[in-house]
């Protein structure tokens, strides 16, 4: 779509040193919003995403699931702590972001969280395999049920995105589709507490990172924190916007354009004074497949910048360099 940039929708906001740009779902047909995603992606990285069809009780339902597991005695939570599968509680000062690409982390993150990852079930041929197990779940009445209504909701909307995303890069629309069969995907119920007056400018709820997979849906409620990194080396505020959810582009995805959407280090820390809770749904590819950079997006004077990868290898590396639990030995 490389000559159609100077065409592209004035209704979408080109980030700039102040915004992110926000794109309506609202009434857009595919061709639309595949001009408006690539301009975007190409330039920042980020966006956010409004009327994509998601109940408003949904988020509510969520959000509330959330905050009634953080605010459990710690030994609840424990009781349920993260598994070999990467599912589960992980406790707060448990990750260390050692593959950062843009600051030396030396801290862990400041946060707690509850992790749910794709339904792995006994008799799946894929079970046992890494990353592909049982989910966990604490006891609390209504809660499973609300977590996976809003899973199953993002995870419908998720397979739309993929054909405006194909269209975006000059591809069959149902391209994207095969590698999504069996996504692997992960709901993640965020808790930042408080930043401390006193803590190390160099501590954070969520330190300088990318994300690795796919595609990176974020819903957060009003507290504000995170920001994305501009070109520069500046950072620039995502604020809540009522109704919308922050989308990035992750490290797959920006390999398999060549480097032409950008995996946009990002960070948070929670200024507001009080607790701060989020809800990021990453929607990946399955573990078994291969990322090679698009005949789309290279060809004379854009010779491909990585070679081919399997992305449960990418994945599984960059979650035993990050997470403490990972690096502790299997029970006898």
């Amino acid at each position: 779509m490389g000559k159609e940039q100077a065409l592209m929708d004035t209704s979408v906001e080109v980030a700039s040193r102040q915004s992110l740009p926000v794109i309506s779902f609202a009434e857009r047909d595919e061709a639309t919003l595949a001009r408006q995603l690539d301009q975007a992606f190409s330039d920042i990285g980020f966006c956010y995403f409004s009327d994509i069809g998601i109940d408003k009780a949904l988020v509510e339902g969520v959000f509330a699931a959330s905050r009634r597991f953080h605010v459990q005695p710690r030994a609840a939570k424990d009781a349920i702590a993260m598994n070999r599968f990467h599912r589960g509680y992980m406790a707060p000062k448990t990750s260390i972001i050692e593959t950062s690409s843009v600051a030396k982390v030396t801290k862990p993150n400041d946060s707690e969280s509850f992790m749910l990852m794709h339904e792995v079930a006994p008799d799946d041929p894929r079970y046992g395999r890494p990353l592909d197990g049982p989910n966990l779940w604490p006891d609390l009445p209504g809660f499973r049920e609300a977590v996976v209504a809003y899973e199953k909701a993002m995870h419908g909307f998720s397979m739309r995105l993929l054909r405006p995303l194909a269209l975006a890069l000059d591809l069959p629309r149902d391209w994207f589709v095969p590698y999504f069969e069996q996504p692997t995907t992960f709901l993640r119920l965020l808790h930042y507490p408080p930043h401390a007056k006193n803590a190390a400018e160099d501590a954070f709820g969520s330190a300088p990172h990318t994300d690795y997979g796919f595609i990176t849906i974020l819903c957060q409620d009003s507290s504000g924190g995170l920001e994305v990194r501009r070109s520069d080396g500046t950072w620039l505020p995502a604020p809540p916007i009522a109704g919308t959810w922050v989308v990035n582009v992750a490290d797959m995805l920006s390999r398999w354009t060549n480097g032409r959407w950008q995996s946009t280090p990002h960070r948070v820390k929670n200024l507001s004074g009080g607790d701060r809770y989020s809800c990021p749904y990453f929607f990946d590819m399955s573990m078994d497949s291969t990322v090679e950079v698009l005949p789309t997006c290279q060809g004379p004077g854009r010779s491909a910048k990585w070679p081919a990868v399997r992305y449960g290898d990418y994945l599984l590396e960059r979650l035993d360099k990050n997470y403490a639990y990972r690096k502790q030995p299997e029970p006898a």
